[in-house]
């Protein structure tokens, strides 16, 4: 399989350096290439590409609006976010977008490669330093889990739904909970199920999602 992609990039030496690796990468195909988010939704509308990897800070139209726009009109195109913002708040607001990615620009060729390719199978692909912030934020926040009973989700499936918000992987979560990874599979597939999550960023978005208990709140 061949993934297409859109390179999305204000800065000229940037879009043009990524748009030359990518396309030689074995099986990524770079389509487009864009210099704001406005571009980069008429870039998608035209080529409905598989993958687009997404600067934040843009003129005329920023990353996350433009993210939020791509996934509205096209659910299916994946965005990763390649920027050099790790705060917080950029972070939660990319994710809450609909972004399935966050890498910052110190990741490398092999990194930003595997990351559009895992993209493409619809996996979550968080950077370790953005995964580390997921954390710090999860544990701040002790998100209030009997606000989402609604969805009748069990004790252990509330747990593992945070850990997804963690960012955690499959056998992270089976190691973090000593339990086997077919077992965390089978409480993935009932929470999704209960909740109506169509993909494993849909779950890391609704993790967060929730207000934080006093006295950390995060607007």
């Amino acid at each position: 399989m061949t993934v297409s992609l859109v390179v999305v990039d204000d800065q000229a030496s940037m879009r043009e350096a990524l748009a030359v690796m990518l396309d030689i990468a074995d099986g990524i195909t770079v389509v487009a290439t864009a210099t704001n988010g406005e571009e980069a939704v008429a870039a998608v509308s035209r080529h409905t590409p598989d993958v687009v990897l997404m600067d934040l800070h843009m003129p005329v139209l920023n990353g996350v609006e433009a993210t939020g726009r791509i996934k509205a009109a096209t659910p299916g195109v994946q965005v990763v976010v390649l920027t050099s913002l790790d705060d917080d708040e950029s972070i939660l607001a990319a994710l809450e977008a609909g972004a399935s990615g966050y890498l910052t620009k110190e990741a490398d060729r092999a990194k930003i490669e595997q990351a559009v390719r895992t993209a493409a199978d619809g996996q979550v692909v968080l950077a370790p330093e953005v995964q580390r912030r997921l954390l710090t934020l999860a544990s701040r926040r002790s998100r209030a889990v009997e606000e989402i009973d609604r969805f009748g989700f069990t004790a252990r499936e509330k747990e593992i739904l945070g850990l997804i918000g963690e960012g955690l992987r499959n056998p992270e979560i089976a190691e973090r909970l000593v339990i086997s990874e077919a077992t965390v599979k089978t409480h993935i597939n009932n929470l999704f199920a209960k909740a109506g999550f169509h993909s494993r960023a849909e779950a890391v978005r609704y993790a967060l999602s929730a207000p934080a208990p006093a006295p950390y709140r995060f607007t």
